[in-house]
């Protein structure tokens, strides 16, 4: 419990806490004179808890303890780190989320924002209704995920159907000329060979002639190179017998006397294949031109043009089988629609279950808070629309007086109630599920408007959630926080030019005096007793 008179800065503590936790800052906190404000805040939390994991990616060191740390300077300027590490103050409000849940008359956003209804009525409803709404996640995931392929298809229809179209016409086309592996490179020689026919037959004629000779010439014929060859053999082979060198360039000229036969012979063959038929000319050349037309639109070779063929063939099957996918994909969709309204009508009846038993159990706390006359009713209302967290619409209703109509605790309950609404919501939940998400609560003036009698019932709550979780209270009443187990004072001092306040906690018959001051305004013998009498009905010992 932080205690203390009025104006002496309890409320700067909720405040800290809130800027550690990321709320916006204001360079009117920074004391006048003074560089920056700076809030450093020390959590214990598990290595497995959920604000460690955050800690850790964003680059902060977590070894057992999390340290916080916000400065504001006095130009506005806000810098936080996480864990050591420089962090985006944005982290910081990621991570109160995880650690601590301030609940103060202007800051009740558990009730504020619709959607936490919903989430704290999740929560609440533990293991059971936590499988069942898995069960509804998957099925909606898989539905928004048919349903998204199913568009994506339906979109392109057009485009595919062009696709289509011009893969047919490059195949079709293809297919009438039906091109062989590397026949762009043969018909190109043969091209040139067919197109100086004439040329190659007369040259290759007059080198066989210089060869083999030609009987037909005037004068008598000429003998030709073989001739001549024949006759330099003939003079060497009566002499070579004398000469072991001489016989070896005999057995040389023999080679090519060989070698000339048969490039003789070659050439003569040739120049009987030469092919002088035009009509053959002009085939390869009007083939060639088919080949180039498909060359240019679908590869630099034929062979280019015909790994285009298979690739497009490949596509063409991949294309009309969406028309499939979109058949196949339709029913899917359908199906899961079914199933996505089985899980959500399931989901609905699990939630309406605990809310009931939700409703009842905060009502319950609020006999215990001042608000006797007062109902809590969790509605789980089906506007007729699936969305990713089911088809319900879940708002906790308040019936502050008896015969009342409930109406959304944001707007009916006033700001004190509403502090005593959620801490009804914190015990109540408490009662269903020990192992928190988060660790800490603080109250701010939870017990506004209440006295007497309902005071104590409101610290009997705070100290039932104080079972299982830790709690900070910010109160001026003694019945709330004779209940504590730490009692902290808050004091204002100045030096006659500086304020401060400081923090200390009190016991013994410094508690004592606390508390006597809370209830009568002074530090009289009957106040004390009275302060005395308190904690010893509470079973608190002033220590």
């Amino acid at each position: 419990m932080l205690t203390g008179e009025t104006g002496a800065g309890k409320t700067m503590v909720v405040t800290s806490l809130g800027l550690l936790l990321g709320a916006r800052s204001d360079s009117g906190l920074v004391r006048e004179g003074a560089d920056r404000a700076v809030i450093e805040g020390v959590f214990d939390v598990p290595s497995d808890h959920p604000a460690a994991a955050r800690a850790a990616e964003a680059g902060g060191d977590v070894d057992e303890s999390l340290v916080l740390v916000r400065s504001v300077s006095g130009e506005g300027r806000s810098r936080a780190h996480v864990g050591g590490r420089s962090a985006p103050v944005g982290v910081l409000g990621e991570l109160g989320e995880h650690l601590v849940a301030v609940h103060g008359q202007a800051d009740q956003w558990r009730l504020r924002r619709p959607e936490e209804h919903r989430e704290l009525l999740d929560t609440f409803g533990g293991a059971a209704l936590g499988r069942v709404r898995t069960a509804y996640d998957s099925v909606y995931a898989a539905h928004a995920a048919a349903v998204t392929e199913l568009e994506t298809l339906r979109t392109a229809a057009r485009e595919r159907a062009q696709e289509l179209d011009l893969l047919h016409r490059g195949l079709e086309r293809i297919e009438a000329l039906e091109p062989q592996p590397g026949e762009d490179v043969s018909l190109r020689t043969e091209d040139e060979r067919l197109a100086h026919a004439e040329e190659l037959r007369s040259g290759s004629a007059q080198a066989q002639s210089l060869l083999a000779g030609d009987d037909d010439a005037v004068g008598g014929g000429s003998a030709g190179v073989m001739g001549e060859l024949a006759a330099a053999r003939a003079a060497l082979s009566q002499v070579s017998a004398n000469d072991p060198a001489l016989a070896d360039l005999e057995r040389r000229l023999v080679e090519v006397s060989h070698l000339v036969t048969d490039l003789a012979s070659d050439l003569s063959a040739y120049v009987a294949d030469v092919d002088l038929d035009p009509g053959r000319l002009e085939w390869v050349q009007t083939r060639r031109a088919a080949l180039s037309d498909l060359t240019r639109s679908y590869g630099e070779t034929v062979d280019e043009v015909l790994a285009w063929g298979e690739a497009a063939s490949r596509r063409v099957l991949e294309l009309e089988g969406d028309d499939d996918r979109i058949t196949s994909l339709e029913t899917r969709v359908t199906e899961l629609e079914q199933q996505r309204a089985a899980a959500a009508a399931d989901l609905s009846a699990a939630r309406t279950k605990a809310a009931k038993a939700l409703s009842k159990r905060i009502s319950d706390e609020l006999k215990h808070l001042a608000m006797g006359s007062a109902t809590v009713v969790i509605g789980v209302e089906q506007p007729g629309r699936l969305g990713p967290h089911g088809a319900d619409d879940v708002e906790i209703g308040l019936a502050a007086n008896l015969g009342s109509t409930p109406r959304s605790v944001s707007k009916v309950a006033s700001g004190g109630e509403l502090s005593r609404v959620m801490l009804a919501i914190e015990v109540a939940t408490a009662q269903a599920d020990s192992t928190r998400a988060v660790p800490t609560f603080v109250f701010d003036e939870v017990d506004s408007g209440v006295g007497g009698r309902a005071a104590l019932d409101v610290g009997a709550r705070l100290a039932a959630l104080a079972a299982s979780a830790q709690v900070i209270v910010v109160t001026h009443l003694a019945q709330v926080a004779a209940h504590a187990d730490n009692h902290l004072v808050v004091s204002k001092a100045d030096d006659g030019k500086v304020t401060r306040s400081g923090v200390r906690r009190v016991t013994g018959e410094e508690r004592v005096s606390e508390l006597a001051r809370m209830m009568a305004g002074s530090e009289s013998e009957a106040a004390l007793e009275h302060a005395r009498d308190l904690l010893s009905d509470l079973g608190r010992s002033p220590v």
